[in-house]
């Protein structure tokens, strides 16, 4: 039998979730083409019956829309009651034009919106995916305090903000989670936004700590990656 995944505590806040997380991006955008919706449903169980992952995080911009909406048919038959899950806002397209906000009534809205494509009630961890610099991150944590209140969230997050940002984020309401890059290739976090975290009591979600898979496929990776992976940039970036 394989041997499933423990579990921590994430945060101070109450949050528990598995040691390993299964970040669902890939299947639906970025790295290369949609994978079939099928075999990403399945891998799904696999992981939270099998392997015992049960945090599963996503973003309203993987898609952008698609893979939450790819979670919410995985999640039906009993799953969501044995997983937690996150989701993002912060990023809009609109007209080809890449836009981070963070105002009120877009926090509301983009909540409504993951809502309604997960089809589920509250979403455990959501996080402001980029900081909107032309709102004061108060008037944003506000905004989801009230979404707390409300029950439409239960836990908040906030991914790559600087240290005095989490600072001023946590003192309107506690966040339970920081979400960066963390890896032998990313470490400039450690210098002020972990040591920041570890004294509030924030839980760190690092994202590609396996170099977006340079450390485990090596060289070899780059030969496969297709023509519309967003690794061709950063393989670029290496190598030069």
């Amino acid at each position: 039998m394989a041997q499933r995944v423990g579990r921590i505590k994430l945060g101070s806040q109450g949050l528990e979730v598995s040691a390993q997380g299964l970040g669902c991006m890939g299947m639906s955008a970025f790295y290369g083409p949609p994978k079939p919706e099928e075999d990403m449903i399945a891998l799904i169980h696999h992981a939270v019956h099998t392997a015992g992952v049960t945090f599963l995080d996503t973003s309203d911009i993987y898609g952008p829309f698609t893979n939450e909406i790819l979670l919410g048919k995985a999640l039906k038959g009993g799953v969501r009651e044995k997983v937690e899950l996150a989701t993002k806002f912060g990023i809009s397209y609109s007209n080809e034009k890449r836009e981070v906000r963070g105002d009120p009534a877009y926090v509301r809205a983009a909540c409504e919106g993951s809502l309604k494509r997960l089809d589920i009630d509250c979403i455990d961890l959501y996080y402001q995916h980029r900081i909107d610099t032309r709102v004061p991150i108060e008037v944003t944590i506000g905004e989801l305090k009230k979404l707390v209140e409300e029950g439409k969230i239960k836990y908040i997050g906030l991914s790559e903000a600087s240290a005095s940002t989490i600072r001023r984020a946590h003192a309107v309401h506690p966040i339970t989670a920081v979400q960066l890059e963390w890896s032998l290739w990313s470490r400039d976090a450690e210098e002020e936004i972990i040591p920041t975290c570890r004294e509030l009591g924030i839980g760190i979600v690092a994202y590609s700590p396996l170099g977006n898979g340079f450390f485990s496929s090596g060289p070899k990776l780059v030969e496969d990656l297709s023509t519309n992976d967003a690794r061709k940039a950063v393989s670029t970036k290496v190598s030069t």
